[in-house]
């Protein structure tokens, strides 16, 4: 199949085990691509830190309330500098402090969150055939869960700018990125993605968020890696794939398979995925430096029976 055509479905179906890492580290691995992070590579992302140059690549949380964001993040002030404004001194002990609860739904299309390989099923198995239950109600995921990602997740990070390399300001929500946008992003930037590599890929639409104002994925659509990259994420072997969309097209195109970067992805090849990063800022400095590749920190929360977790990626340059 020529890598510039939409798979069939009968082609992503397949997929579903040729792709397949299930038991490619044993039998009781849970981390999936995060196997392919080795000390090795870990110690060469850090030579790429020449200029003491760091960039988040998360979208700020806010508590506002629009068309993409169905589940807002939540913030009660428990405690608040309102009532002690006009206190004078203490005449007693006390602890003047603020304090507040915080709630959110990350996963969606607006928080930077990471999947786990524990966040999809298919057919009622998630990775590593292990049999979906075991992410119960009561215990969340007792396999497969974001705690295993508890050191955090180092490495050399790759920015393929799709936009950028096409001369658009954005994909259009019914065009997916395509094997060849990252391809020739290869040559045009001069690297080559490689094992392990934590692979972020920009399709201009927080840009086009920011421009133009909200809209809901759901009804709107959205684009993201087409299902044709999966092949090439599998090739090279990434450990992380990011992008600055839900990472699936809206809609998918097919019938029976409604995310396939994350029901291959993350349930065949667990691998772990970043969904809603922020690239503007890392764009803006790639292209000032004239620099592809980074070193990249990921630091999960550690929540036990997590499917993921808030994220920050600091890119550092």
């Amino acid at each position: 199949m020529s890598i510039n055509l939409i798979p069939t479905e009968d082609q992503v179906l397949k997929w579903m085990t040729d792709l397949s890492n299930w038991k490619r580290w044993g039998e009781d691995d849970q981390v999936g691509t995060l196997n392919l992070i080795t000390n090795e590579s870990i110690k060469r992302s850090i030579s790429l830190v020449t200029d003491g140059v760091s960039v988040s690549c998360a979208r700020p949380l806010d508590t506002n309330i629009d068309a993409e964001v169905y589940h807002p993040t939540q913030r009660l002030m428990l405690e608040s500098g309102e009532g002690w404004q006009h206190h004078e001194k203490n005449t007693d002990f006390q602890i003047q402090a603020a304090l507040e609860h915080i709630s959110m739904v990350y996963h969606g299309y607006h928080i930077t969150h990471i999947d786990s390989p524990a966040h999809f099923f298919w057919n009622g198995r998630m990775y590593n055939d292990k049999p979906s239950y075991l992410v119960s109600t009561n215990l969340g995921a007792t396999v497969n869960s974001v705690d295993n990602a508890k050191n955090g997740i180092v490495g050399r990070g790759i920015l393929v700018d799709v936009p950028l390399n096409r001369g658009i300001s954005w994909l259009d929500r019914d065009q997916g990125v395509m094997p060849q946008d990252i391809l020739d992003a290869e040559k045009l930037c001069g690297f080559e993605i490689q094992s392990g590599d934590i692979l972020f890929i920009r399709t201009g639409q927080l840009k086009r968020t920011l421009t133009e104002g909200p809209f809901s994925p759901p009804n709107d659509g959205s684009t993201a890696c087409q299902a044709a990259c999966l092949p090439i994420f599998r090739e090279r072997d990434i450990s992380v794939l990011g992008t600055d969309t839900s990472n699936d097209m809206i809609p998918s195109g097919y019938k029976t398979v409604s995310n396939p970067i994350h029901q291959i992805g993350l349930v065949q090849m667990g691998m772990w995925i970043i969904d809603n990063a922020n690239l503007e800022e890392l764009s803006q400095t790639c292209k000032e430096k004239n620099r592809w590749e980074f070193m990249i920190n990921i630091s999960p929360l550690r929540i036990i029976g997590g499917t993921g977790s808030p994220v920050n990626p600091i890119a550092l340059f």
